[in-house]
């Protein structure tokens, strides 16, 4: 948060809203993020790396950003120099973000039908 601090101080921006939130560019179910976009009152929406808003759709959220007079700034726009490997690692993590998740539930799962089998034989004794 310092830098984005340090970088809104550095342009002159008076900075209304700081907010955190622990999630991945991946999940689109972000209420803190979705309370931003929605707030009309937030001229300047400013993040680190463009990958922390979202991993796709970046360009269609600026747009609307700005169709609506307001403006998005990333203060590190790219870890490459390519827009094809910026694309291919952001697929990449979002594969592996669905195989893990995947095998994550199937874990909970397990461990949920274990504690429901011993609840049951606990009672049938």
């Amino acid at each position: 948060m310092q830098r984005l601090r340090d970088y809104a101080a550095a342009k002159g921006y008076a900075v209304s809203k700081e907010v955190s939130e622990i999630a991945s560019g991946l999940n689109d179910r972000r209420p803190k993020l979705a309370k931003l976009l929605t707030d009309p009152t937030i001229g300047t929406l400013m993040v680190e790396h463009r990958d922390r808003l979202t991993r796709f759709g970046y360009e269609y959220i600026r747009q609307l950003l700005e169709t609506q007079g307001r403006h998005l700034e990333v203060l590190f726009p790219s870890d490459t120099e390519s827009e094809l490997v910026d694309d291919f690692v952001a697929v990449m993590t979002s594969m592996a973000a669905r195989i893990y998740g995947q095998r994550n539930s199937r874990h909970k799962a397990e461990r949920i039908r274990a504690c429901v089998e011993q609840v049951m034989q606990s009672e049938d004794a």
